[in-house]
Parts: C-alpha cells; structure tokens; sequence
C-alpha cells in the first residue's frame, strides 16, 4: 500500500479488504497481496519465541501479528493492523537476517506436536520455511517499493 494511499479509517480499510483477494490486488494497484500457507498460524511462535505475544514489538514480532491496530467498533471484529513504511523496512531488515535454522531450533519443540511429531518433522520444517521465505520476500519488495503494510487477520469462528 503506498503510503499516501492509507487511511486510518475502520470504514475505508474494510473496504478495502472487502472483497475477494483479486480485488484487494486491484484496488491497491499492486499484486502483492500475500496468502500464508498453513504455517501462517505458527509464524507466531517461529518469530516471537512463545504464544502469546511474550516478547516486546520489534520487527520480529511485527512480521506476522504486528502493527498499530485501528479497532473495528464492533468489539467481535478483528482490529486491522497498520505497519508503516519504515516498519515495514525494519521487519524486511529483520527477516532477511533471520537464520531460519535458530529460528526453528527455538520453535521446534512447541510446534511439533501440531503437525504430528518428530515423524512429521521434515514436512513441518519445509513449510515453516516456505512461509519464511515467502514472507521475507513480501517484505522484501513491500520496503523496496517505500510502502506500507495494512493485515486484517481472519475472523476466529
């Protein structure tokens, strides 16, 4: 999102996110809208240590779950999370230093378990570091293109 484009406003950002992914893509004039794979939920712990939230805002923490938030006035409804441009620089710093090695080690034993144990952990290892590698790219271009970073984390049922 470039940052002139941006608009703290619950009303502007929920139409923005309204309709399907390919018209997110085209009301921002940009293609890169990212979806997480089934990783996405444990990015969480890969990047902050522990859940929930244990560990103070840095760019670790802000890769995935971060941002200022601008509430919904329905207190049901998922805040939007708003990370401007130079956070969004920060975070890219961040994850292309990250070694996903260290990052697993530190996550392994608490993820583990949900994906079927250490049988299953060739499997689990891959996609954590696919969704690694495509979040650092998504930050990569987002800082190289000076923008910011607007996530409405899914509806919990």
């Amino acid at each position: 999102m470039p940052p002139p484009a941006l608009r703290n406003s619950v009303t502007w950002l929920e139409r923005l996110f309204h309709d399907d992914l390919r018209t997110v893509c085209r009301g921002t004039g940009r293609h890169r809208a990212e979806v997480r794979d089934r990783c996405r939920p444990d990015q969480e712990v890969l990047y902050s240590g522990a859940t929930p939230h244990p560990t103070p805002a840095g760019p670790e923490c802000q890769a995935v779950l971060g941002g200022l938030p601008v509430l919904h006035p329905d207190p049901h409804r998922q805040p939007f999370l708003v990370l401007t441009a130079a956070q969004v620089h920060q975070v890219s710093d961040f994850l292309e230093a990250a070694d996903f090695g260290a990052l697993w080690g530190s996550a392994r034993d608490e993820l583990l378990p949900r994906y079927g144990g250490a049988d299953a952990e060739p499997e689990a290892r891959g996609a954590c570091a696919a969704a690694h590698r495509e979040l650092t790219a998504f930050y990569t271009r987002t800082a190289g293109h000076g923008e910011a970073v607007v996530k409405w984390l899914a509806e919990r049922d």
